[in-house]
């Protein structure tokens, strides 16, 4: 297994262009937000293509509760090109209240970038929409490697609705990796 390394360096060199822990407008993120409750593994479902997860297949990202009060964070993704796992470690902090979905994240101090959860399954945590600081990032997280088609397509309204170029979202595969191709 690999890290991110140029992912990161990618995503790093990018936010410290993008203005990087703030919100799109119009984005309000979750309120009433339990972190104990969002805490464990999430599988990517789709997403919108930037460098730093390019060519990346059964993309997860793991939440945990530190004793700080900060957010521990370890997405992977399967490099199908490389035929190795990529794995990137960070941190997260509330950047207010910690019932209100909004977190700076940072995988390579001192570059931060905004995670923002702005739809949400309040009722079993089973899925949630996330923006970066702008409309150009956008992440569908569900608890299960699939999605109901339902579900899934009703998410794409919502990211539609509040101004997200749904029709670049990539869908995530969770296949078994297959190297010998």
């Amino acid at each position: 297994m690999r890290i991110y390394g140029k992912q990161v360096a990618a995503a790093g060199a990018f936010l410290v262009l993008a203005a990087c822990t703030g919100r799109p407008d119009g984005i309000a993120p979750v309120t009433g937000f339990e972190i104990d409750r969002y805490e464990g593994t999430w599988y990517e479902i789709m997403r919108l293509d930037h460098s730093f997860e390019r060519g990346l297949s059964n993309v997860t990202a793991t939440y945990s509760l530190n004793n700080d009060g900060t957010v521990g964070v370890v997405n992977r993704g399967f490099d199908v090109a490389d035929c190795e796992w990529d794995e990137a470690t960070g941190t997260a902090e509330f950047q207010g209240s910690p019932d209100v979905a909004s977190l700076s994240v940072t995988f390579q101090w001192p570059f931060a970038g905004g995670y923002h959860v702005f739809e949400l399954d309040k009722q079993d945590y089973s899925y949630a929409l996330v923006s970066g600081p702008d409309r150009d990032f956008l992440w569908m997280l569900a608890r299960t490697p699939q999605l109901a088609d339902a579900t899934r397509d009703r998410l794409v309204d919502v990211a539609r609705d509040n101004g997200f170029p749904v029709d670049e979202l990539i869908l995530v595969s969770h296949d078994e990796p297959d190297c010998k191709s």
